[in-house]
């Protein structure tokens, strides 16, 4: 059985603008890589998905590690929740409706995990009870706006593990309470 993980970069007071934080250290952009590699599919919202489209171009200014980046990005499956697209593009599957039954079902059918990405998303699917663990990247920056990590309320978490990244970001997982 699959577990959904919620996982993204946050600033130290409570923020996830990826564009704020700029280039991703080179050692940390490895460990995205092995990370994206290593998942069983990934959930994103539309605003998410839209960003993320990026590494579906192949772009001639991309170093190796952007082009191994794209690759791992691109050979795993994606579920795209929204109800605005009409279309999503390779190797990923809109989801328009039902958004709880189809996750439950990827659930029970896939092993290993499924990354959940964009904050408006985890919301919804932690108010179904669906996110199993959220892991937050925390770097040593305070952006003093942007959009939160939590989007609503903050579910109850009982902290399960804390690992340094790279020298100066930590990733904390939790688990709901």
């Amino acid at each position: 059985m699959a577990k959904l993980v919620f996982e993204m970069n946050q600033s130290l007071d409570g923020y996830v603008d990826h564009q704020a934080f700029g280039p991703p250290d080179p050692s940390l952009f490895r460990h995205f890589t092995e990370r994206v590699r290593d998942l069983a599919g990934m959930v994103y919202g539309r605003g998410m998905y839209e960003v993320m489209r990026y590494w579906d171009d192949d772009l001639p200014d991309w170093d190796a590690a952007e082009r191994d980046y794209a690759a791992a990005w691109r050979s795993q499956p994606k579920w795209v929740v929204s109800r605005t697209l009409t279309s999503v593009g390779p190797n990923a599957t809109l989801v328009a409706d039902d958004i709880e039954a189809t996750l439950r079902k990827l659930k029970s059918e896939l092993a290993g995990e499924i990354e959940v990405a964009g904050p408006g998303l985890a919301h919804s699917l932690a108010d179904l009870g669906l996110i199993d663990e959220y892991r937050i990247y925390l770097h040593p920056v305070v952006l003093g706006r942007g959009k939160p990590f939590f989007a609503g309320p903050r579910p109850r978490l009982r902290l399960v593990a804390t690992d340094l990244v790279i020298e100066d970001v930590i990733r904390l997982t939790y688990v709901p309470a």
